[in-house]
């Protein structure tokens, strides 16, 4: 056996170092990696709490009338586990509407999402004509009957 082949190889000290570096790494990567699952989940629950709210308030766009008042619903596939919140306040101007929606979890009560905007919907004008009070009030039934 010649010298040089004695000194040959890796310590046990040495191997123990490398194992304890690696052991660090693998700790802080895996720490890492929770952390960006945990981060995309989140993100992914306010993008789509923020398009059942938008679509809350599109729908009441649509609808064509607004009534001051509060409402809630299921937020449905996209959310099964959360409810949506409306809320419509008459503004200072007439016909001028705050709508705001809340997303709320049902089991923790957190609000996930939260969106506030302003709609309008103009007064009723005078009528001129008997097709425009007939019309005026049907509008003024439909309101009526909203729950």
């Amino acid at each position: 056996m010649s010298p040089r082949s004695a000194q040959a190889g890796f310590s046990l000290v040495e191997v123990m170092i490398s194992i304890l570096i690696l052991g660090v790494a693998l700790t802080g990567l895996t720490t890492g990696i929770a952390t960006a699952l945990r981060s995309a989940r989140e993100s992914e629950l306010r993008t789509a709490a923020a398009l059942v709210a938008a679509g809350v308030i599109e729908t009441l766009r649509a609808e064509g009338y607004l009534i001051a008042g509060s409402t809630e619903g299921p937020c449905g596939d996209a959310l099964p586990a959360a409810r949506w919140y409306q809320t419509l306040a008459a503004g200072d101007l007439d016909g001028l509407y705050r709508v705001q929606v809340a997303i709320r979890h049902e089991e923790t009560g957190r609000t996930l999402f939260e969106l506030e905007t302003l709609l309008f919907d103009p007064p009723f004008a005078t009528a001129n004509t008997e097709s425009d009070s007939r019309d005026r009030r049907r509008d003024r039934d439909r309101r009526s009957q909203r729950p």
